[in-house]
């Protein structure tokens, strides 16, 4: 199965810091977030990955190609370890790019791969979202897809004060936390949302999806709303929701990203250390 990640937005909820750098590429730790994202798929087996980039994102390439000079110096120095890690970057994958022209939505950033994606199902995973488990999260949509012959997408209970940020599922479960899709609503008010399971950043799709995406064509403000399309999937094939094992960290603004730095960081053995006593004991005011 192949993948495809959507990094062409502008990332203007993190400006200043992506006036000139892409958002994907601001580290969560000490790796860019889009690198927890394609590991995540080659843990899952998926080493066709698509890419969609825009005006701007070249520092997405360069992270994922492999550097001469780079590597030369640290085998001068003899940082093996570091040698080993960006070798291993560099070769994780097969990494296609395609450029988005025009910011006309997610919808339309994923019919850009239809042409490599070609007549098979694919997973799409946004970068907005990092998923920690030993399962990796899309493994487990592809697990559910193999079974159910259908679409998945990934879904996580959240608090209804939250709803509103999310597309929603209406949705009956039939086993384990695996959910029929009946109706999916995008960004419900709370006392208007059909479940508190919301729709996360990670999907895979018969390549039907394509077709719908097509047919809705562009909506408000000219963009191509995914939602659509996968609403036609739904009433028309059949979606099915996974309610996936794992945390997820929700990087989506500059709060939720400097809070998943930090839990990541506090697992981390090598900075836990000291970072937890820092916490703890900085005698900050909050």
């Amino acid at each position: 199965m192949k993948a495809v990640i959507p990094a062409a937005g502008l990332g203007i909820r993190f400006l200043p810091a992506t006036k000139a750098q892409p958002k994907e590429m601001l580290p969560v730790v000490d790796k860019p977030a889009i690198q927890y994202v394609v590991e995540e798929a080659v843990d899952s087996g998926i080493t066709d990955i698509t890419i969609i980039t825009g005006r701007g994102k070249r520092a997405i390439e360069d992270h994922f190609d492999k550097s001469y000079e780079l590597e030369h110096k640290l085998r001068e120095s003899g940082n093996s370890d570091a040698l080993s890690e960006v070798q291993r970057i560099a070769s994780m994958a097969d990494i296609f790019y395609i450029r988005q022209k025009e910011q006309l939505g997610l919808g339309h950033a994923i019919l850009c791969a239809k042409k490599h994606i070609g007549n098979e199902p694919f997973a799409v995973m946004l970068g907005d979202d990092i998923v920690v488990n030993d399962r990796p999260c899309i493994g487990q949509l592809v697990e559910v897809f193999e079974d159910m012959k259908a679409s998945v997408v990934g879904v996580e209970q959240v608090p209804r004060s939250k709803i509103q940020r999310y597309g929603v599922i209406k949705a009956k479960r039939i086993k384990d936390e695996i959910y029929r899709v009946e109706d999916l609503v995008e960004k419900p008010a709370a006392n208007k949302a059909p479940s508190d399971l919301a729709i996360i950043g990670r999907y895979v799709f018969q390549p039907d999806i394509f077709g719908f995406l097509e047919k809705i064509g562009p909506g408000k403000g000219g963009e191509y709303q995914l939602t659509d399309a996968m609403r036609l999937l739904c009433h028309n094939q059949g979606l099915y929701g996974l309610r996936f094992k794992g945390r997820r960290f929700d990087i989506g603004s500059k709060a939720d990203w400097i809070k998943a730095t930090l839990e990541i960081g506090l697992e981390r053995e090598d900075i836990a250390s000291e970072l937890r006593p820092f916490l703890e004991h900085s005698g900050r005011r909050v």
